[in-house]
């Protein structure tokens, strides 16, 4: 297949073209940017330039043919050059092959042809290339039938798929999420083989395991990947506490539902209209993990799980510290999953405005996250029942709303500081104040004194004096 008349477009090409002759290395364009230029896509991603020879002569060659003259980011460890044209990233690198001791992932490199680039890719639909030589310019370099994978839809190893995976670890997760993302089919020999090696991930870092994992979490359905990670024993060993909510159990006629698909459903849900919100995505995820450890079968009333809310946020620090996760959102996880499932236990006319200001304020911005939480989470199939769910949701959410718009409570901030308290009593620092604003803010979400500072000084003036102080 020759491809010259469908890559004019872009002007790039040429310029290597051009290059490529004056420093006689024979140069392709491979890799992503061939696998979703030949998928349709509009806007093909950052392409990478293959050189038989220096990628980074080449890059500072084509350099010279680009106004204004861009920099060029030469990593010399890896023999790669970067430069920035159109709006793309192009990577420059020469062709090599690569080989790996058993306990790194890291490869051993030496300086290769074409074929020996081709043979390390890790899947043949990333290691198509096109020709921007004279001779055959735009000719599609295919010797592993990867046209032919994109057409089926499969992902497959240019090699042996066992030594692919076991070489380098890291292609198990890429191989999931490619699969995510593409809503491809891995080859069943190559799903064996991730299986196979599934203990093998130990080696690679939590950082490179977290990056390709919250990719997976990213696209529009990532139970496709979820599910792949599981049925491969992937997922075990990232995060054990997920697996451990698969199954149902029954006694006496009560069983409950399979918590590891209802919190795939979750996810799926929250990505919906999330497409963006990572960390939404990861408080579906683990928004259920306590059940496995709370899990308690009563007679006559059935299976409970009593405080999984709870539970499930104490355990979040050391997840979060085991995989390697961003200590800064450890917080919002931990208080998300904290309150996932007080909007529901404040369902009904019998519910104070009191309650719902407690929710206000301990939320605060994030109480819109919370209720998308909250409407993701109803999974059940009875149209009815889910119709019911939401409609008490919605009425919630208009109560919330008619709160906030009287009290403003969201992000509530103390009328009355402890200067004002030390300075009305003429006192230095002690118990007092504390106590007096503590009693200032239940107060205030009790709805017993408005949210403001007039209101918020009476009530301090008395409650001063019940403490034994005088206004100076």
């Amino acid at each position: 297949m020759n491809l010259s008349s469908a890559i004019t477009h872009n002007n790039i090409f040429h310029i290597v073209n051009i290059c490529s002759q004056r420093i006689k290395q024979r140069s392709y364009v491979i890799g992503g940017y061939v696998r979703d230029f030949l998928l349709g896509k509009e806007n093909p991603k950052d392409i990478d330039i293959l050189t038989v020879g220096k990628g980074i002569r080449l890059a500072k060659e084509v350099s010279k043919y680009i106004k204004p003259l861009p920099k060029i980011h030469i990593f010399k460890r890896f023999g790669t050059a970067m430069l920035e044209y159109d709006n793309k990233k192009i990577e420059f690198v020469g062709s090599r092959k690569e080989s790996y001791h058993f306990h790194s992932r890291k490869p051993i490199i030496e300086s290769g042809s074409l074929q020996d680039d081709q043979n390390r890719r890790d899947f043949t639909i990333n290691s198509l290339a096109i020709s921007l030589n004279n001779d055959d310019y735009g000719k599609l370099i295919d010797p592993f039938g990867g046209l032919l994978d994109l057409k089926k839809k499969i992902l497959r190893t240019p090699l042996d798929s066992y030594i692919t995976y076991s070489d380098d670890p890291l292609r198990m997760m890429r191989a999931i999420r490619f699969s995510t993302e593409l809503q491809f089919m891995i080859e069943e020999s190559s799903f064996q083989s991730i299986k196979k090696n599934k203990n093998r991930i130990n080696i690679v870092s939590k950082e490179r395991i977290i990056e390709e994992f919250n990719r997976i979490l990213l696209y529009k359905k990532p139970s496709i990947g979820l599910l792949l990670l599981y049925e491969s024993g992937l997922l075990s060993i990232i995060l054990p506490e997920l697996t451990l909510l698969q199954g149902i159990e029954e006694k006496n006629g009560f069983k409950h539902k399979d918590n590891f698909y209802h919190t795939l459903q979750v996810v799926d849900n929250i990505s919906k209209d999330n497409s963006n919100s990572l960390w939404l995505r990861w408080v579906a995820l683990l928004h259920d993990i306590g059940k496995s450890y709370t899990k308690k079968f009563i007679p006559k009333i059935g299976w409970t799980f009593h405080s999984h809310e709870f539970v499930g946020s104490k355990m979040i620090t050391n997840i979060f510290e085991r995989l390697k996760l961003p200590k800064g959102m450890m917080k919002y996880v931990k208080k998300m999953i904290k309150n996932s499932y007080k909007p529901v236990a404040l369902i009904g006319n019998d519910i104070s405005n009191s309650a719902i200001r407690r929710l206000l304020f301990d939320m605060g911005e994030d109480i819109e996250d919370l209720i998308k939480l909250c409407l993701a989470d109803i999974t059940t199939k009875n149209k009815e029942k889910k119709d019911h769910y939401k409609r008490n949701i919605f009425i919630l959410m208009n109560r919330i709303k008619n709160l906030e718009k009287s009290d403003h409570i969201r992000n509530w901030k103390s009328p009355i500081s402890g200067n004002d308290i030390m300075n009305t009593f003429d006192i230095n620092p002690c118990k007092e104040i504390g106590m007096i604003k503590n009693l200032i803010r239940d107060s205030i979400l009790e709805g017993k004194i408005s949210n403001d500072k007039n209101s918020a000084y009476i009530f301090m003036l008395k409650k001063g004096k019940e403490l034994g102080l005088k206004k100076k």
